[in-house]
């Protein structure tokens, strides 16, 4: 099989690449290989009754298929240059956000409208963090929920579907270059050859994007790996910030190392999930739009970025292996109350129920100091009773800490301004680049390239 262009994962970057070439170039033949299932197939089996914990499936419904892991998350799309990733570095800050209000245009004209749009602009709560050591990142914020999320992606691909050819459960196994140029692709069902082809495999591709860097001799650069916990609380004790902003980005400096904890993925009134990546067990929120799916708890994670430096050069690695501990421990997600934390005692059962915090996700109550590197560890304690300036109430001995969460980013790879590789006509997109850390940077960089390819360049 031969296609003008294919591009590998239908994630955020690989979707709105193949929307855009459709839109720009419809003469062009696009072939998208996605290793999940299609969105309607993606049916996680713990449905809180029979089966309660991950049992580890070949394929994640979570994490992979159509819209990729962003599919069955809360929907928020961060209109920023301030996190999120450094895709302006390559195309220059006004184009990047020119292209994420893009994205945010796509989404609501396919079934986000009437979602909210929040703001940190003039927020009085920017003063109230500095006051307390804490700073506020400045963002526009499109929250879908997962439920709207789901609707968009549904509207998407249902446009898609007659002008752009996917192939589902097909995980490219190998990329090569071809003597008189293009790609050749090899698959469990066969193979096919393309001119170009875009790459958008996600965090979850991180090891099999080192891969193809490796054989194909691109360069790279080592990244990072950011370790924390979630945090679940009243979502009363929040609301004042969540009913203003809804997600908001906190970074807090730690006085006893100077380390950098932020917050990451608010969830007002949302749950606390499992997700399943290369095998290893870990923890994530959601929220929903629905008033009738909302709970009565917030849940955010707490994240410390650590940046290696030469020799060591794994990151994932020693991510994955602090992962693979608490799953060792707890048989899965260890949750433990932050009372109990600071009293250095694991948590049980009978005090999680006890309290006034009904948790949302089945864990193993358990003792994460045995898990998380303790300097880690410190700087989380520290930021709980920072934030708990700002919202009385975080530190409760009741607040919920499940671990461990881990967000995993590719070696960020060597990309020219057109977000092309030292391989000429294989470009690059998405988290699985390394550039970018968000649904708003990875649809962004989708977008770029494909008007890219379809003005020639």
């Amino acid at each position: 099989m031969k296609y003008d262009v294919i591009i590998i994962g239908a994630g955020p970057g690989g979707i709105f690449s193949a929307y855009e070439l459709m839109k720009k170039r419809p003469d062009l033949s696009v072939a998208v290989y996605e290793a999940g299932y299609p969105l309607e197939k993606r049916k996680c089996p713990i449905d809180g009754d029979k089966v309660k914990t991950c049992i580890r499936c070949k394929t994640c419904a979570i994490m992979n298929g159509f819209g990729g892991a962003g599919a069955f998350s809360d929907g928020k799309y961060n209109i920023t240059n301030d996190f999120g990733g450094t895709l302006y570095e390559h195309i220059g800050r006004r184009e990047a956000l020119d292209l994420m209000r893009y994205v945010d245009d796509i989404n609501v004209s396919h079934g986000g409208e009437g979602t909210q749009m929040y703001s940190t602009t003039g927020s009085e709560f920017k003063k109230l963090c500095m006051q307390n050591k804490l700073t506020l990142l400045d963002a526009s914020v499109r929250h879908l929920g997962t439920d709207i999320n789901y609707v968009v992606l549904q509207n998407l691909y249902k446009e898609m579907k007659d002008h752009v050819t996917f192939f589902f459960n097909t995980p490219v196994r190998h990329l090569e270059t071809l003597e008189n140029g293009g790609f050749r692709i090899l698959t469990d069902d066969g193979e096919a050859e393309c001119g170009r082809c875009i790459v958008s495999v996600g965090r979850s591709g991180s090891k099999w994007m080192e891969t193809v860097c490796r054989e194909l001799e691109i360069p790279t650069s080592s990244n990072r790996v950011d370790l924390g916990v979630r945090v679940e609380l009243p979502a009363v004790i929040f609301s004042h910030l969540t009913d203003q902003l809804y997600e908001s980005k906190i970074v807090y400096r730690t006085e006893k190392f100077e380390d950098s904890v932020r917050t990451f993925c608010m969830n007002p009134h949302g749950i606390v999930v499992n997700e399943n990546t290369n095998g290893i067990v870990t923890v994530n929120g959601h929220s929903f739009e629905d008033p009738s799916k909302k709970t009565d708890n917030t849940n955010f994670a707490l994240l410390v970025a650590k940046h290696f430096s030469e020799p060591f050069k794994d990151s994932n690695g020693y991510g994955e292996s602090i992962a693979r501990l608490s799953n060792m421990l707890g048989g899965g997600v260890i949750v433990q109350r932050f009372g109990d934390l600071e009293r250095g005692r694991r948590s049980n059962e009978k005090r999680i129920l006890e309290g006034t915090v009904q948790p949302t996700l089945a864990a193993t109550p358990g003792d994460l100091s045995l898990v998380l590197p303790k300097r880690i560890l410190d700087g989380i304690v520290e930021m709980i009773y920072a934030l708990d300036k700002i919202a009385p109430g975080t530190a409760n001995d009741d607040t919920l800490l499940y671990g461990v969460e881990v967000k995993f980013y590719n070696m960020e790879v060597k990309l020219d301004e057109n977000l092309e590789s030292s391989c000429p006509g294989l470009y690059i997109i998405g988290d699985g680049s390394g550039v970018t850390h968000s649904l708003s940077h990875a649809s962004a960089s989708g977008v770029f390239v494909a008007r890219r390819i379809a003005s020639g360049r």
